[in-house]
């Protein structure tokens, strides 16, 4: 019976780990829009610091100044569906293209 138990009681917490990432992740707006994310990413980025300094100072540890980025998210991904969708509009010409070399390539092999 216990050993029914295991595999039961593993799934249940398992589920609610990803159901509690899950909730944390929509609560601090990282499911929602661009500019929630880029919020979620400024918020998380004026918090982390100081938590790691109180972390290391408790531990004894001592880490290397963190590196400062400029990134934005909402221009990254702007920039990938761009070339996404650019991509996407060339594939029906550049696969007539290449099957045009593959043609031209299989009646060179069989001449």
């Amino acid at each position: 019976m216990a050993a029914r138990l295991v595999p039961v009681a593993k799934l249940i917490i398992k589920g609610s780990l990803a159901g509690a990432a899950v909730y944390i992740a929509y609560d601090q707006g990282l499911l929602g829009s661009g500019t929630q994310g880029a919020e979620a990413l400024k918020k998380a980025q004026a918090a982390l610091p100081p938590a790691i300094q109180e972390w290391t100072s408790y531990l004894g540890w001592e880490l290397p100044p963190t590196p400062k980025f400029d990134f934005s998210p909402s221009d990254s991904w702007n920039k990938g569906v761009q070339t996404v969708m650019s991509a996407l509009s060339v594939a029906p010409a550049r696969a007539c293209e290449y099957t045009v070399e593959g043609w031209k390539y299989v009646k060179d092999l069989v001449k």
